[in-house]
C-alpha cells in the first residue's frame, strides 16, 4: 500500500477536501467551507494546513466562535443537510464558545464539523494556557463538555487515529436518523505530528444520503388506524424539508383530504396558496390549526420531534379517541408519546403509506371546517398586522409591513423571543422553502449569524432578518462578516427596549417587571441605543424609521441596495397577537400576589387538560 508522510493537520484537511456529494445530479464538495478563529491551540498546524488548501476548502474569518458555528448551521439547514461547514477554534474559551452552537445543531438535527483545539496528548507542558484541570481525571479537558451536545465526539491523541475517526464523523453527519454535530477534539501536539498515511485515505469519495425505507408491517398498522379516523390532521416538521418531501406531502394531503399543519421548523413545506395548508400549530401557531387540533381524532406527525411548543405541552389534543401516528427517520423521535411508529424517510414513507390507503379520504365536512377556520384566522392576522397610524407599532405591524412588500422568493429568518411567534403567524410562505427560522433550541443570537449562512447557501435570494434589540446586543458582529464577504442581508431591528416577550411571561406569572425590561433593569443611566449608527460603523447601509409606512419605503430601498441594509424601528413592548395554546412553564405554588394566584389557577387548568403521554 502506497503511503504519504504528512502532518495530522494536513491529512485532516486533505481528507475533508476529498469528500464529495451529489446534489441535483452535480458533484459538489461535501464540506463547503471552514470558519476559523485562530489561537495558540489551532493556528500553527491546522491554520497552516487550511491556508495551504484554501482554494479547495475556502476559509472564512469568524468574529465569535459561537456565531461562526451558527452560520455554518444556518448554511446546512438551507442546503437541507447536503453540505456541511467546518468550524475550528483554539483551546479554552474559543472551544467552549462553540458548545451553544453544538446544542443548536443537536436540537435541530443539523450537521456541522467542529474542530476545537485541545491540550497536549503528551502532557509534558501541562497545565497549558487556557487548560481547565480536572483534579481527579487528568484525561478530561473543557472539550469533554461537548459530549452532552454532540452526535459524535472523539479526541485525537495520535495522528493515525483520524484514519478511523473522520469517516465515522462523516457518516454520522450524513445519517438521516443520527444527523447532528460531530466534534473532533484536536490535541495540540498531535496536530503537528506526522504519520505515513495510506494514499487511498485521500481518494475522492462521493456520498449520497441514504434514505431509510419503512417497514411494511409498520406502514400497514398506520394505514389501518388512519382509515378509521374521521377528523385527521397532519403535523409536518423540519424532517419533511430535509427529506425534500414537499411535493409528496401536498399530493398526500390532496389525495386523502387531510388538512396540514406545521411545526415552526416545518414552515415552508407548503406555500400559502396550497388549499390544504392550514398553518403552524401549537404555542406559536395560528388559531385555525389549534382549533382543529382540539377536536382531531388522529394526528399524523411527519419529521418532527413533537416538542412542547408543537403540542401545547400536550393540551392541544382533547378528543378522547385521539391517536398519534408518527413518521420519522429517527427511532428516538418516532416512538414518543405512545405513537404508532413508522421509522422511515418522509418522502418514501408518504408514497408507500398513500398506496396502502388507496382511495380513502377523510370526510369533506372536516376539510370544509379547516378552510373556514383558516379564513377566519387569516382575517384576524391581516387586520392586526395591517397598515397602522399607531404611534408605536407592534411587532406584528412591522412584520406585516415587510411581508406586504416582500418578493415571493425572499427568505425570512428569525430566532428566539417574541419575533418568532409573530412572524410564524404573519409570514405565510409565498414560495416553498422561504422560511428558515431556528426554534429547536430557541437560540438568541442565531438571527444574523444564521442568516449569513442561509445567504451563502441561497446567494440569489434576498434574506430578511427580524431581530429584537436584545438579540442584536447579544450578537451582531456578522453584520461585518456580511459586508466583507459581500453577502447582503436585509436586517430589521425591532427595538422594544429589552427582552419584552420574557417580560410578558414575567407579568403573566404574576411577577413584577424586573431586569427583562431595560427600563426596569436597575440601570442608573438608561441610554437609548442607536442601532443604525452602530450597524453603519460596520459598513452597512442603515436607516431609523418611526412608522410602518416609513418602514415599507425603507424596505424597498433596502431591496435595491447591493449590500447589507439595517433598518431600526421602535416597537411596542406590550401588545402581541393572540395566543391560542397552553404552554407549561414554571409557576409558583405558594402565591405572593393576586397575579400569582391567577397564574397558578390557569396553570392548574392547563395541567388538567394534558394528555398523559410517556
Amino acid at each position: 500500500m502506497k503511503t504519504i508522510r504528512l502532518s495530522c493537520s494536513h491529512s485532516l484537511v486533505r481528507f475533508l477536501i476529498a469528500q464529495k456529494i451529489m446534489i441535483d445530479g452535480e458533484k459538489m464538495p461535501l464540506f463547503a467551507g471552514a470558519f476559523g478563529i485562530y489561537g495558540h491551540g489551532n493556528v500553527a498546524c491546522i491554520g497552516q494546513a487550511m491556508e495551504e488548501y484554501q482554494n479547495e476548502l475556502p476559509g472564512y474569518r469568524g468574529h465569535h466562535e459561537q456565531n461562526m458555528a451558527l452560520t455554518g448551521i444556518g448554511y446546512a439547514r438551507a442546503m437541507r443537510r447536503k453540505q456541511i461547514f467546518v468550524a475550528t477554534s483554539s483551546i479554552g474559551p474559543g472551544a467552549t464558545n462553540m458548545i451553544t452552537a453544538a446544542a443548536v445543531a443537536l436540537s435541530n438535527r443539523l450537521p456541522i464539523l467542529l474542530l476545537p483545539g485541545d491540550t497536549f496528548a503528551s502532557r509534558f507542558p501541562d497545565p497549558v494556557l487556557q487548560q481547565v484541570e480536572n483534579f481527579t481525571s487528568p484525561t478530561e479537558t473543557q472539550n469533554d463538555s461537548f459530549k452532552a451536545v454532540s452526535k459524535y465526539f472523539d479526541r485525537i491523541t495520535r495522528p493515525e487515529q483520524i484514519l478511523t475517526s473522520l469517516p465515522q464523523a462523516v457518516q454520522v453527519m450524513l445519517d438521516q436518523a443520527e444527523c447532528g454535530p460531530a466534534i473532533i477534539s484536536m490535541s495540540q501536539d498531535v496536530q503537528g505530528e506526522a504519520f505515513d498515511y495510506p494514499e487511498i485515505f485521500f481518494e475522492e469519495q462521493i456520498h449520497e444520503i441514504r434514505r431509510i425505507h419503512p417497514d411494511q408491517n409498520q406502514l400497514k398498522k398506520a394505514a389501518d388506524v388512519i382509515k378509521n379516523s374521521k377528523q385527521p390532521i397532519i403535523i409536518s416538521g423540519g424532517g419533511v424539508l430535509y427529506s425534500e418531501a414537499e411535493k409528496e406531502l401536498s399530493e398526500f394531503a390532496k389525495k386523502h383530504n387531510i388538512p396540514v399543519t406545521t411545526t415552526v421548523m416545518g414552515i415552508g413545506c407548503m406555500d400559502k396558496d396550497d388549499p390544504y395548508y392550514i398553518g403552524p400549530i401549537g404555542c406559536l401557531g395560528v388559531g385555525s390549526s389549534n382549533s382543529l387540533s382540539k377536536d382531531t381524532d388522529l394526528a399524523l406527525a411527519i419529521g418532527n420531534k413533537l416538542g412542547d411548543f408543537t403540542t401545547g405541552s400536550w393540551t392541544n389534543f382533547n378528543n378522547p379517541d385521539f391517536k398519534l401516528v408518527s413518521i420519522n427517520a429517527a427511532r428516538f423521535d418516532v416512538t414518543k408519546h405512545r405513537a404508532i411508529p413508522v421509522v422511515g424517510d418522509a418522502k418514501i414513507s408518504l408514497v408507500e403509506l398513500s398506496k396502502l390507503l388507496g382511495d380513502w379520504q377523510a370526510p369533506i365536512n372536516w376539510y370544509d371546517r379547516a378552510t373556514k377556520e383558516r379564513k377566519k384566522w387569516n382575517e384576524y392576522v391581516e387586520k392586526e398586522s395591517g397598515p397602522t397610524n399607531q404611534e408605536i407599532p407592534t411587532y406584528a405591524h412591522a412584520i406585516g409591513a415587510v411581508y406586504r412588500n416582500a418578493d415571493p422568493s425572499d427568505v425570512v429568518v428569525t430566532a428566539a423571543g417574541g419575533l418568532v411567534g409573530e412572524t410564524v403567524q404573519i409570514w405565510k410562505p409565498k414560495e416553498l422553502n422561504t422560511f428558515e427560522t431556528e426554534w429547536g433550541f430557541s437560540c438568541m443570537g442565531y438571527e444574523i449569524s444564521g442568516a449569513l449562512g442561509i445567504k451563502m447557501a441561497k446567494p440569489n435570494q434576498d434574506v430578511i432578518v427580524f431581530v429584537g434589540d436584545g438579540s442584536y446586543l447579544l450578537a451582531n458582529s456578522d453584520i461585518y462578516s456580511s459586508i466583507i464577504y459581500e453577502k447582503k442581508l436585509i436586517i430589521v431591528v425591532c427595538d422594544n427596549s429589552g427582552h419584552m416577550v420574557i417580560n410578558r411571561l414575567q407579568l403573566a406569572k404574576g411577577g413584577k417587571e424586573y431586569l427583562c425590561n431595560l427600563k426596569s433593569a436597575r440601570a442608573s443611566n438608561f441610554v437609548e441605543v442607536d442601532f443604525a449608527a452602530h450597524a453603519a460603523s460596520m459598513g452597512a447601509e442603515t436607516e431609523t424609521v418611526t412608522s410602518t409606512s416609513e418602514l415599507e419605503a425603507a424596505f424597498l430601498r433596502a431591496k435595491k441596495s447591493d449590500k447589507t441594509y439595517v433598518i431600526s424601528i421602535k416597537t411596542h413592548g406590550y401588545e402581541w397577537l393572540e395566543g391560542t395554546a397552553f404552554w407549561e412553564s414554571p409557576t409558583l405554588e405558594v402565591q405572593n400576589t393576586e397575579g400569582n394566584k391567577q397564574a397558578y389557577k390557569e396553570f392548574k387548568e392547563g395541567k388538567e387538560r394534558q394528555r398523559r403521554g410517556v
